[in-house]
Formats: C-alpha cells, sequence, structure tokens
C-alpha cells in the first residue's frame, strides 16, 4: 500500500488521470464539442475534483478530531480510574511510550486497560455495596432498627470517587468491629438468658413469658427470626435477672425461717420421721448460699405454702400440748444441770409452771422462752465449766481408786492364785499410783477454780456449794487421816513392845479371843443384798477417823434436790476402835500391810 502523497503514488495518479482525459479529448473530439465548451467542462470537472478532495480532507479532519477526543476521553477515563481504585502504579501507556503513535495506536493502546479499570471498579463497588449493606444490618440489630447511627454509617458513606484499598480496608475494618460486638452482646444476651432459664426453674415461673416480656425473639420459634441484641433488650434482660434475684433471695430467706420454725416444732414435738421426711427436701436449704440452691422448682410457692400450712398446724398443735413441752423443757434443764452439778431456776421449776399454767397466771408460750433462755444459759454455763468438771471427774475417779485400794489391802485372800487375782495385783499398782497424785491434782483443781471465780466475778458451785470450800474440807479431813494413821502406827509399835515383855516374862501362850474374823473397817458391814450398813463398834483410844469429804458427799449433805447422787468416800480403817486381841488377830492376816498403809 502506498503512502498519501508518495511520489510513486502520484505518478500512477497522473498517469490515469492523463489516460482518461486524453480519452475524454477523443470522445469530445468525435462528438464536435467546441474548445470552449470542452475547457468550460474540464474547468467543471477540475471543481468537481477538489470538492471531493476538500470534503475528504474535512472528513479525514473531523476523523482525527474524534480520535484525538476519544484518546483524551480515554486518558481523562483512565486518570480517574486510577485515581478511584488508588492504583498508583499504573501510568498510561501513551505517556509511557516516547516514540510517536498515531491517534489510532493510542486508542487502542489505553482502550483496554480502562475496560480492565472498569470491570475491577465495578467489582470493586460490589464490595463495597456488601459490606456497607452488611454494616447497615448489624448497626440496625445493635441499636434494635430505633435509631441507626447514622454518624458512623455516614463517615463510611460510599464514594465513587474514593473505591481506594484504604477505603476498603476501613470498611472491613469497621465490619469487623461490628461483627464481634455483634457477638459480645449475643453471647451476653445467651447468657442472661440461660440465667433467666435457670431462675425461673428454681423459682418455678413461666420462663417464655418473661423472656417475651423483655423481647419477643429471646423466646421465638421463627427461624428468620434473629434474637434481639440491642441495649434495650441488655438492659431489659438485667433488670429481669435482678428481679428474680431479689425474688429468690426474698424466697430463700422466707423458706429458712419457715425451715428453722419446722426444725424447732419438730424438736419441740418430738415428730415422728415420717412427718419430717415429707420436708426432707427442703431441711437442707439452712446450710445452702443462695448460689447453690438450683434445683427445678425447689422455691416455687407451692413448696413455700405447703411448708408454712405444716409451721400453722404445728403451732396449733403446740398451743394445746403447751403443758406437756414445758415439763419435756423443764426435764431437759435439769437433766442439764444434773449432769454439770448446777442448781436449776427453781422460779420455773415442774410443779409451779404446772400450777401457773393451770391458773392462768402466765402465758405458757412466755413460759416456755424462760425455760429455753435458762437453757441456753445452762448451757454456755456448762461450757466454761468443762475444764474444771474434766478434772473432778479425774479427782472423783483417783478416789474411787484409793477406795478400791484400801477395800482390796483388807482381803486376806489377794494373794490367793484364784482366778482374777494377777488383774486386781496390777489395778493395785495402778492404784497406787494414781493415790500419790491425789494432792497435786486437789491443789490444782482449787488453783484452776479460783482462777476461774476471779475471771468471771462469781463463785464456782457445785450441786449448791462452793467447790473451792469443798476442796479445802477434803485436804482438811485428808490430813485428819493421815495423822489418824500416824497415831495408830504409834500405837502398835507400843503394844508390840508391851506384848514382847509380857512374853519375855510370863511366855508365849495364845490368846483364848484370838479369831480369824475380822470387821468391817469405820462402823460398815456388809447386809444380805450387798449395801453397806452401819454397826456398833468399841472405840478404845479415841473418836472415828474423819470422813474425806468429795463433793458427792459433800453435796448429798447440802443439797437434798438431787436423788440419784451417791456418797462417795474413802472409807478410812478405824484403826483407833479395834482391840488389842482384834489387833492381833487382824495383824496375824494382814501382816505388814497394815504396818505400812498404802499412800498410793
Amino acid at each position: 500500500m502506498l503512502a498519501l502523497g508518495s511520489p510513486t503514488m502520484g505518478v500512477r495518479t497522473n498517469t490515469t488521470c492523463n489516460v482518461l482525459l486524453r480519452e475524454l479529448q477523443q470522445i469530445w473530439n468525435d462528438i464536435g464539442e467546441t474548445e470552449a465548451d470542452q475547457d468550460r467542462m474540464l474547468l467543471e470537472l477540475e471543481r468537481e475534483c477538489l470538492d471531493v478532495y476538500r470534503r475528504k480532507v474535512d472528513e479525514a479532519a473531523n476523523c482525527k478530531a474524534r480520535l484525538h477526543q476519544s484518546v483524551a476521553a480515554k486518558e481523562a477515563e483512565l486518570a480517574t480510574l486510577v485515581a478511584s481504585l488508588g492504583e498508583l502504579n499504573i501510568q498510561s501507556p501513551i505517556q509511557a511510550e516516547k516514540r510517536s503513535k498515531s491517534l489510532k495506536e493510542k486508542l487502542s493502546s489505553v482502550a483496554p486497560l480502562v475496560e480492565d479499570l472498569k470491570m475491577k471498579k465495578e467489582e470493586r463497588m460490589k464490595q463495597f455495596s456488601d459490606i456497607k449493606t452488611q454494616i447497615e444490618k448489624i448497626s440496625g440489630e445493635i441499636s434494635g432498627y430505633s435509631h441507626i447511627d447514622n454518624t458512623a454509617i455516614g463517615s463510611l458513606s460510599l464514594d465513587e470517587q474514593d473505591l481506594s484499598l484504604r477505603k476498603l480496608t476501613e470498611f472491613q475494618t469497621h465490619l469487623r468491629s461490628l461483627q464481634k460486638e455483634k457477638s459480645d452482646r449475643l453471647h451476653k444476651v445467651l447468657e442472661h438468658v440461660n440465667e433467666v432459664h435457670s431462675l425461673c426453674a428454681v423459682l418455678n415461673l413461666d420462663f417464655g413469658q418473661t423472656v417475651s416480656e423483655v423481647h419477643p425473639s429471646l423466646h421465638g420459634t421463627s427461624i428468620e427470626q434473629s434474637t434481639n441484641i440491642s441495649n434495650s433488650t441488655l438492659e431489659g434482660l438485667e433488670l429481669t435477672i435482678l428481679k428474680l434475684k431479689t425474688e429468690r433471695k426474698a424466697r430463700i430467706q422466707k423458706l429458712k425461717d419457715i425451715v428453722a420454725s419446722l426444725s424447732e416444732l419438730w424438736n419441740l414435738m418430738d415428730s415422728s420421721r415420717e412427718e419430717k421426711n415429707n420436708f426432707s427436701r427442703i431441711a437442707f436449704i439452712l446450710g445452702k448460699s443462695d448460689t447453690e440452691i438450683t434445683e427445678q422448682g425447689f422455691l416455687s410457692m407451692e413448696i413455700i405454702d405447703q411448708a408454712s400450712q405444716e409451721v400453722e398446724r404445728l403451732t396449733k398443735l403446740k398451743a394445746s400440748r403447751m403443758k406437756e413441752l414445758v415439763i419435756k423443757k423443764r426435764s431437759e434443764l435439769e437433766e442439764i444441770c444434773r449432769m454439770t452439778h448446777i442448781e436449776p431456776d427453781t422460779s420455773t421449776a415442774i410443779e409451779k409452771s404446772t400450777a401457773m399454767i393451770d391458773s392462768g397466771l402466765v402465758d405458757p408460750s412466755e413460759l416456755l422462752a424462760n425455760i429455753e433462755a435458762q437453757i441456753l444459759k445452762a448451757k454456755e454455763e456448762a461450757i466454761s465449766r468443762k475444764e474444771i468438771m474434766d478434772r473432778i471427774d479425774r479427782w472423783l475417779a483417783a478416789c474411787e481408786e484409793e477406795n478400791w485400794l484400801e477395800e482390796y489391802s483388807l482381803d486376806h485372800n489377794r494373794y490367793s492364785a484364784g482366778r482374777g487375782a494377777h488383774i486386781n495385783l496390777k489395778r493395785a499398782e495402778r492404784a497406787r499410783v494414781t493415790v500419790t497424785k491425789i494432792p497435786a491434782m486437789v491443789d490444782n483443781l482449787i488453783n484452776r477454780t479460783l482462777s476461774w471465780e476471779d475471771e468471771r466475778k462469781k463463785l464456782f458451785l457445785y450441786d449448791g456449794a462452793r467447790l473451792v470450800s469443798i476442796l479445802e474440807d477434803y485436804k482438811l479431813s485428808r490430813q485428819q487421816k493421815e495423822e489418824e494413821k500416824k497415831r495408830y502406827r504409834d500405837q502398835k509399835k507400843l503394844q508390840d513392845l508391851l506384848l514382847t515383855e509380857k512374853e519375855s516374862i510370863y511366855g508365849s501362850k495364845p490368846s483364848p479371843r484370838k479369831t480369824n474374823s475380822f470387821r468391817k473397817p469405820n462402823g460398815y458391814r456388809a447386809n444380805g443384798n450387798g449395801s453397806m450398813t452401819t454397826t456398833p463398834r468399841r472405840s478404845s483410844v479415841g473418836s472415828a477417823t474423819p470422813e474425806l469429804m468429795t463433793p458427792r458427799s459433800y453435796s448429798g449433805r447440802q443439797n437434798g434436790y438431787f436423788k440419784e447422787m451417791r456418797r462417795l468416800s474413802t472409807a478410812p480403817l478405824n484403826y483407833v476402835a479395834i482391840t488389842k486381841e482384834d489387833t492381833m488377830s487382824f495383824a496375824s492376816v494382814c501382816g505388814s500391810e497394815l504396818g505400812s498403809p498404802p499412800h498410793g
């Protein structure tokens, strides 16, 4: 193809035109056209040729202008797309190409890039639109569709002038934050709903109605209906939980009061196990905290009403059996006082209380409450006296061992090979060790008792008598006993000396009154039923050995209230009251055992 205006093309055109022109002139000559007409027609032909060239030039110029405009538009569109998409690394191929290019080449090089960027822009706009839709939806769920946060969404409004990755990342970041907030809110809503469900189960309330009052979606069965997570729903759930917890606390306290009353009435009425089993389910509530009570329906109003009705029934029954309850409580008080050796308050004695109830002078409930207060006081007193009472018991046990040891020492068959003899020998050894500790035990008990009295600013009474006085009397009687034993030993030595002198003068001869029997010491002899009764005896030298006064024997003389209190005495031997003949007979049986009375 020859280029426009090239010499070759001009030669060819001129040759063709000359040939045609000669052919046209030949035709005109044959027709007989004049030279003037031929010149005129040639002039018109030249004019027509110029018009054709001019038209073609104009068309070409217009085409060039349109191509220039298209190229400029494409470059402007490319620049706009690059700016909108933020593709700063894309440059125009026209500007990048240094050599000159035709307009069609420029247009063909930039058009595909523009089309690609258009498609990329459409995809980017679709991404923005999807993200914005999700943001608006989640924002609406969070706000409850009542007032969407237009400020936050406005800052993320879809702007076609800025579709850059930076803007897309900003939208995605905001969407993720909203999704996280939605997830957190949904988790919190579910937690609140579960807690409401648990509380409703314990209180036996309608869960569906309770949560539906907050928002229907919390108990909706429709799949299309999503759980509402707005602030109003959360606040409503929190308020509902607070109300349910308050109701639970009130019911727990009410049930605890009822159970406490039931327990008190059960104890007073000696209710059977079957009666208690009916309410055994709620009996354990006294030792439980609010959060530990999770059993379904445990705090229902039906259970509370049933327990209240049982309290009312037992209360009515208690009123009809008040006298029996007063007697029972008074007996309980007397038993506590007996065990702790405390004098009970005589103002509520059984006879007096019964008379006051029969006469109507006192309200039985007040009298019962008074006795219960005395029981509580007696129990507190028993706790404070426990250490001293334990020491008294150990001392009394030692005194009993001392009694047994003295009786054992008088048994002339104690060394026989009979059954159990070795056991008694071992017990005697232990008893001697125990008896040696009695003085220290008494002194220590006196000191402890005085400390107790100083601390509490009152006397320590044992069955109505001061314990310190009892202990002092015991020490005095024990000292007198030891002195009697010493006088007896001295007297026996003198009698032995006189007997030896008599035998040296007159010779040894059997005593006409020698006997192998002996009488019980201290003027006691065994009767047929095994009890001890007093017998008259002779007193050769002086009075009887002093009786050792323990709290049991002392209180038996001081206070006749407790009939079961037995007299405990060490029952010492009245060595002085034994005659000379009896002494010789007794010495022949007991040997040296009487020569050295046991001291423990």
